[in-house]
């Protein structure tokens, strides 16, 4: 292990180093620390978890020492994919730049922007901020770039995920040409690499350990469950928080909605649960953060927008109660617990719908977990409400790991479900035959029909009449009369629409007065006699 002492930082920044209790730089920070300091870019690889956040702070905090700040044009900037992991980086340059007269000022979103622009009138020197929130600053005329001297982009493969990679090309074209750059991910996508061709000057790559890899202080277990079944994976999650000596933990699930349902699930059996997502407004959201990093918070459910970025040194256990979508997140999950050479245990719940995504992430991490299996009765554990059979299961319409998106977070029951209801075949309901709107409305724009579909009106040939029926039954035959020929699947559209507001031709009007077309509002000036072939 290597002192900071011995990486070329400053006395300021070392005395306040030393006031966090940490001695010793981690591999990524004694590789990046000094290529930092001499101003040059630098390519950093390492998973979460190995202290790349000081890793670009420190040096910041020492290159920025000289100088001074201009109204509305920062001198560095951080670019973080999350709110959560902005407000980390934040909460690090407090920590380290204590002895220096360096200001910040953080751009999330759920905060007002009033406050974020006073400070921006005032000048800072490192702006640290989401995306989103920073262009919208900048579209509002708040904001100039062209002074960055450093630009930070973190957990550059996560912004990929989330959709940001054209705000990030943005920002670096907005910044000047000869701005220095760290840029870190875990993974390096074809994406990334060409996002580092294209704006990275010859930069120092840097791999703290191969990628995607698991920390040797986490023991993992897994947890196979017979029965693809919501209620039982809950029943699961709850028998292994008591039975595993849980000082505090994180429960990770793939969907915001299981979130929810998840935390209310273990309130309700007494374990001291909140949940944590991107739908919260954001004060709840720090709220539950700062109860969790205090201890006052046992068990945080999060979806995988927390997986990352979340700086909480002593978690000890982290459960997946989802295997993930992607096998790269089960390595940053994970990664939550087992930090800064501490030990931790981490558990997934499995079931046989699973198995596609279990052995793409054994297949990563190279290693198959101990096995925790459990002693309950899974023929009992079947969900009241139907079940989800998990990523892999088969949902109502028959796509394959979809399911219709529950009303206001809550998953729908079984009672709630569209019921498939056989209407009699006599059910049969006649309209007036007033005229129909000139155009129904375009195939996308018209509610899909929920419970009943309701066939398209059609002309009985027999009464002229328009009717529309739950069940399609042909239209009686009269009485000692031929059958008539069966109704064409569609009518015309002549039969079916009218025309709003004109009047459906009436033969007997046509006979009587003698001009077809008009029938009882024909003018005065065509009423007279219609001449014949013998006039």
């Amino acid at each position: 292990m290597t002192e900071f002492s011995s990486l070329g930082l400053s006395d300021s920044t070392l005395k306040a180093i030393a006031e966090t209790g940490y001695t010793d730089a981690t591999p990524i920070q004694e590789a990046a620390i000094p290529v930092a300091l001499a101003g040059r870019d630098v390519l950093g690889i390492a998973q979460t978890g190995t202290g790349k956040t000081a890793a670009f702070t420190l040096p910041m905090i020492d290159r920025l020492a000289a100088g001074r700040s201009k109204a509305r044009m920062p001198r560095a900037l951080v670019i973080a994919p999350t709110r959560e992991l902005a407000d980390q980086v934040s909460m690090s340059f407090e920590r380290y730049a204590k002895y220096h007269k360096l200001s910040w000022a953080l751009l999330i979103g759920g905060v007002s922007f009033g406050d974020q622009e006073a400070k921006l009138d005032r000048g800072v020197d490192v702006l640290i901020a989401t995306p989103g929130r920073l262009l919208d600053h900048f579209e509002r005329g708040k904001l100039l770039l062209t002074g960055v001297q450093m630009l930070v982009v973190d957990e550059a493969d996560r912004m990929l995920d989330m959709g940001f990679i054209p705000d990030i090309e943005r920002i670096f074209k907005m910044t000047p040409p000869k701005r220095q750059v760290l840029f870190f991910s875990a993974t390096m996508p074809p994406e990334i690499t060409r996002l580092t061709k294209q704006f990275l000057n010859d930069p120092t790559r840097i791999e703290a350990s191969r990628p995607a890899t698991t920390a040797e202080t986490i023991t993992q277990y897994i947890t196979e469950l017979p029965v693809s079944d919501s209620k039982a994976k809950r029943a699961a999650l709850r028998a292994l928080a008591e039975r595993a000596d849980v000082k505090n933990g994180i429960v990770f699930c793939n969907r915001k909605t299981e979130v929810d349902i998840v935390a209310k699930s273990l309130k309700s059996h007494g374990f001291d649960a909140s949940p944590i997502h991107g739908d919260l407004d954001q004060a709840t959201r720090t709220r539950t953060l700062e109860s969790f990093r205090k201890g006052e918070l046992k068990l945080l459910v999060a979806s995988d927008v927390a997986a990352r970025g979340l700086d909480i040194p002593a978690v000890s256990h982290v459960f997946n109660y989802d295997v993930p979508h992607h096998a790269d997140d089960y390595v940053h999950r994970i990664g939550r617990t087992g930090r800064a050479g501490r030990t931790g245990e981490t558990y997934m719940i499995v079931t046989p719908a699973d198995s596609k995504s279990l052995d793409k992430v054994l297949k990563l991490i190279g290693q198959t977990p101990q096995m925790a299996p459990l002693d309950l009765d899974w023929a009992s554990l079947t969900d009241e409400r139907g079940r989800s059979g998990g990523r892999g299961g088969s949902s109502r319409d028959g796509r394959r790991g979809e399911s219709r998106a529950p009303a206001r977070g809550r998953r729908p029951s079984r009672d709630e479900a569209d019921p498939v209801v056989a209407a009699p075949a006599e059910a049969v309901l006649a309209v007036e035959a007033a005229p129909a709107p000139i155009e129904a409305p375009a195939a996308e724009d018209r509610p899909r029909a929920r419970s009943r579909t309701r066939t398209r009106a059609k002309p009985d040939r027999t009464t002229d009449q328009p009717v529309e029926s739950i069940v399609a039954a042909p239209a009686p035959a009269p009485q000692d009369t031929p059958a008539p020929e069966a109704a064409p699947r569609r009518a015309p559209r002549q039969a079916e629409r009218p025309i709003r507001g004109v009047k459906v031709r009436d033969e007997a009007d046509d006979n009587r007065n003698g001009v077809r077309g008009f029938g009882g509002d024909t003018p005065a000036f065509l009423l007279r006699p219609t001449p014949t072939r013998d006039d």
